[in-house]
């Protein structure tokens, strides 16, 4: 251990230069795709999903797959998403191909491939994703049975949501660079630093092709780097200079492809939702699909480009950059990463009423009587990121007698504030969404 720690000290200017030139070859192109996501993000929110994804047959499988490729949400925030499609009626398939497609890229992702993967990977990984949505929702429709979920009891009443309200009254602008410059940089930010690490540490201490001569590109290097990227949790974005590194490492694109279709789509907390809402057999499917996607994909990908073909491409469109555009852009983005980062803890230590409340909740589970009515504490386990957030206040937003939902991330709790308010109902509204919750007494306010 001490020889590890020892060596990986000696190689720490390596690394942190390896580090710093990966942040500046991706920066630009990642803060570009902050900005189409936060116009997506007001152009194709959850709500314009959901409705356009009812009923049954090809089409609500194609417009699901469709839907989910440009959107910026990770395995575990497109949980709650997809849970709320199929409360609101969407067919199995249509929510095993949003599962499918929606995690493996996002507009962010596309053209952060695009910079460091070249333009061929740019436009396969996309297309990739739509067609195994595509595959997998349509296997589960004519294999498990697709019926047509239930629709939820609740509706989420825009009209006298608050949350729902302030976000018309925002300014489109406004809404589009918070969404795009703080909260996604928020949600993706310990993923990518630590994608980034990971990839410098390959970049700066294994040689070029080592890993051709250990394991020779083939169906074998597709398996083993489709099964490493199963038990890591990596976004799609930050699963993007770990790719690059191992391709210049021996890796095959195949491969890599491989490990940027596991990586991001699967996971325990996915695989045990999926088994939940939809059941075995789409569970069983969807899986497939993916282990289907990864090596088909990867076979196809390798008939298209060679590892030579990423690297000269990559080196290309590097020196076509101003010497500028790398540094500042990277600055710009550690900046953003680490506000997004660093705001809850500030929050916290300096005392924001709403995090201390949830700070000292505990399990005592009792309801407080507030001037405006009940106030409850629930404590929520299992939320990574907003999008986690935004749908489990949703959610408790939509139960009856619920006048307003503060859920936040970092203690791990939500107040909410109402009459007659049940308190059964609102823990099993956000265990529907797939996180664990319980009941715990409100601290002072």
């Amino acid at each position: 251990m001490s020889n590890l720690i020892d060596y990986l000290t000696a190689n720490a200017p390596h690394i942190g230069g390896a580090f710093w030139n990966t942040l500046g070859e991706m920066a630009p192109y990642l803060l570009f795709g902050f900005l189409v996501a936060g116009l997506l993000s007001v152009l194709i929110s959850p709500e314009v999903v959901e409705r356009h994804l009812g009923g049954r047959g090809l089409l609500p499988v194609v417009k699901a797959a469709a839907f989910g490729v440009p959107l910026p949400l990770c395995s575990c925030s497109v949980i709650p998403v997809s849970a709320s499609l199929s409360r609101h009626g969407a067919s199995r398939g249509a929510v095993v191909s949003f599962l499918l497609s929606t995690p493996q890229t996002g507009v962010d992702s596309i053209f952060v491939t695009f910079g460091m993967l070249g333009p061929v990977v740019a436009i396969y990984r996309p297309i990739a994703a739509l067609l195994s949505g595509i595959l997998g929702g349509w296997a589960a429709d004519v294999f498990a049975g697709g019926k047509d979920a239930a629709a939820s009891a609740n509706g989420h009443d825009k009209d006298n949501c608050a949350a729902c309200a302030a976000g018309k009254g925002k300014n489109r602008l406004v809404r589009i660079l918070e969404y795009g410059f703080v909260t996604l940089p928020a949600d993706i930010g310990k993923a990518l630093l630590a994608g980034l690490l990971i990839s410098a540490m390959i970049t700066a201490l294994l040689p070029e092709d080592y890993f051709s001569t250990v394991l020779p590109p083939g169906p074998l290097q597709m398996l083993v780097l489709m099964a490493a990227g199963i038990p890591i949790y990596v976004c799609a974005t930050a699963s993007i200079p770990i790719a690059a590194a191992l391709i210049v490492a021996g890796v095959s694109p195949g491969a890599a492809f491989a490990f940027l279709v596991t990586g991001p789509a699967v996971n325990a907390a996915t695989i045990t939702t999926v088994w939940k809402i939809l059941g075995r057999r789409p569970c069983l499917i969807y899986l497939l699909a993916i282990v289907i996607s990864a090596i088909g994909g990867g076979v196809i990908l390798d008939s298209l480009v060679t590892p030579s073909d990423i690297i000269a491409c990559t080196h290309d469109m590097t020196e076509m950059a101003p010497a500028w555009l790398g540094p500042a852009s990277a600055t710009v983005l550690l900046a953003l990463l680490a506000f997004g980062i660093l705001r809850p803890v500030w929050a916290r230590f300096a005392g924001d009423k709403k995090s201390s409340g949830h700070d000292h909740a505990s399990d005592a589970g009792q309801i407080h009587n507030a001037a405006e009515g009940e106030e409850l504490t629930l404590s929520i386990t299992g939320m990574t990121c907003g999008h986690c957030v935004a749908a489990v206040e949703k959610a408790l937003r939509a139960c009856p007698g619920v006048s307003a939902a503060d859920v936040n991330l970092s203690a791990g709790a939500a107040r909410v504030r109402g009459e007659h308010l049940d308190a059964a109902q609102l823990i099993d509204a956000v265990r529907k969404l797939g996180y664990a919750a319980a009941l715990a007494a409100p601290a002072s306010l």
